[in-house]
């Protein structure tokens, strides 16, 4: 179990709002009455990110400031619709996201329509089954890359394309496979 702290939740805040400010650890260290390596151990990754921030946000206004003053408001604009156009593409990804949920359970639902002992005569259930599949997979797909480009993977590589089946061409012993898979047998 982990010592308590010398220090109130109000103390830890204002500490963090002066380092936030520029103040060093050291001095604050000295004055608080905590070690250095403990501010810096609960503060590090946080004062990190925010710096970080900070030298983007200095480097797009020292970029701004060199532009001819009737182009800055347009690369202020054109920097609003760039912010627009990924909070709109994150809802859209959410979306799809839910739509994706939404056809799935409804497919799952359908799978039990599916006869085990004589499945050719679910074909018109299996392949309700497959467009609803589908339309999940479509449906989740912008929320799936943007999950990826969040986590700095690498970009998609070119996707290959979907073999489809087409349950009407099954024999009857592959689908009785199919089926047996799918009921873990």
């Amino acid at each position: 179990m982990a010592r308590p702290s010398k220090l109130t939740a109000d103390q830890w805040r204002e500490l963090e709002r002066r380092l936030n400010s520029g103040e060093s650890a050291a001095a604050l260290s000295r004055e608080y009455g905590i070690s250095e390596p403990v501010i810096s151990n609960r503060f590090s990754k946080v004062l990190k990110e925010v710096r970080i921030a900070a030298e983007k946000i200095a480097e797009g206004q020292n970029a701004l400031a060199k532009l001819p003053a009737n182009l800055q408001h347009q690369a202020v604009s054109l920097a609003e619709k760039l912010r627009n156009i990924s909070n709109h593409l994150a809802s859209a990804a959410e979306y799809g996201a839910a739509t994706a949920h939404r056809m799935q359970a409804i497919a799952h639902a359908q799978v039990e329509k599916v006869s085990d002992t004589d499945p050719m005569e679910s074909q018109e259930v299996l392949q309700g089954i497959s467009a609803l599949t589908r339309i999940a997979n479509d449906s989740a797909r912008m929320g799936v890359e943007l999950l990826g480009a969040t986590k700095n993977t690498a970009p998609p590589t070119e996707e290959k394309p979907r073999t489809r089946i087409d349950p009407s061409k099954l024999s009857i012993q592959a689908m009785k496979e199919i089926l047996a898979a799918k009921n873990g047998r």
